[in-house]
């Protein structure tokens, strides 16, 4: 268990976000988790991005913890519905912690978080160590890839896993036990300076799904502030369930796919780069289908 003493100044000044896409089996858990993770009581939003479907049963599930629903009349994507849910935040919140809502959060370790960020004004995110549900680490704290690894990750990551651009790309080769600086931080879960994400205008809504920690982190780096992993706070993420049928998974691989090419394209922006972006489509469009492939059979 994480113990740590939560400065008595942080009170009203955080608040937690999720996202729901048919998530009413995991939200419930997820919420329950919130109070063992922080001493606080923050502010809490379930935004609904799959209302039509299930909105009853997730508004009912919201509303008995406490938490405040806030449905979408349309699903624009996870970065649109954060950025939503940030613009309805009291005005005193300082910290937001951004949080998939199949994951549950283990004891102290949103206080931990916090009291990392809020010690050094130069950091803008902070994240967890991130645990499978079967308890293996996920690399959560990643580099901001570059054309090599990005295109090498990106093509040969399920057909070659060892390849050194993956192992690169993850820090595969890193001890997780560490407080360390990252490029990037995966929005399954972290801790965001509310000022930062304000003056970045949140996340970038041009992704629907995918890349938009990604690019999130670049930019952060770009103003000259600081993600940073803390392994001693710990979440448990047990999956995708969003994605759960064949159809959905390929919609979603696809979806990945275009927000790689997304975001490397406008990392490497300009006319110079232009052979390599064609090449990029062309590398990631053929394993996005192949893929898509894989998973229906």
């Amino acid at each position: 268990m994480v113990t740590t003493h939560t400065p008595s100044s942080l009170i009203g000044r955080v608040a937690v976000v999720t996202v729901s896409y048919g998530s009413e089996k995991v939200l419930g858990p997820f919420l329950a988790s919130l109070e063992q993770g922080t001493n606080l009581s923050p502010q809490v939003i379930v935004v609904d991005n799959k209302s039509a479907g299930t909105g009853d049963e997730v508004a009912i599930i919201t509303t008995a913890a406490g938490a405040e629903y806030l449905p979408l009349a349309t699903n624009r994507g996870y970065g649109h519905a954060v950025n939503e849910a940030v613009r309805n935040l009291s005005p005193q919140v300082d910290w937001v912690v951004i949080s998939n809502p199949d994951v549950t959060v283990n004891p102290g370790s949103i206080d931990l978080l916090l009291a990392t960020a809020d010690a050094d004004a130069t950091i803008a995110a902070v994240g967890p160590c991130i645990l499978t549900a079967d308890g293996q680490v996920y690399p959560s704290a990643r580099s901001i890839p570059s054309l090599r690894s990005g295109i090498g990750h990106a093509i040969f990551a399920n057909l070659w896993p060892s390849n050194p651009w993956s192992r690169r790309y993850r820090k595969a080769n890193d001890v997780h036990l560490s407080q360390r600086d990252a490029g990037w931080l995966s929005g399954a879960f972290l801790v965001v300076r509310r000022s930062v994400f304000d003056e970045l205008a949140g996340f970038d809504e041009s992704y629907f799904m995918y890349f938009e920690d990604v690019d999130l982190g670049y930019r952060i780096g770009k103003l000259g502030l600081r993600n940073v992993y803390q392994p001693n706070a710990a979440v448990v993420h047990t999956g995708a369930h969003s994605t759960s049928t064949k159809d959905e998974s390929a919609r979603m691989i696809r979806a990945h796919h275009k927000s790689a090419q997304k975001f490397l394209s406008k990392k490497y922006s300009g006319p110079f780069f232009v052979p390599v972006r064609v090449a990029l489509a062309i590398g990631l469009g053929i394993r996005s289908q192949l893929e898509a492939i894989r998973t229906k059979r």
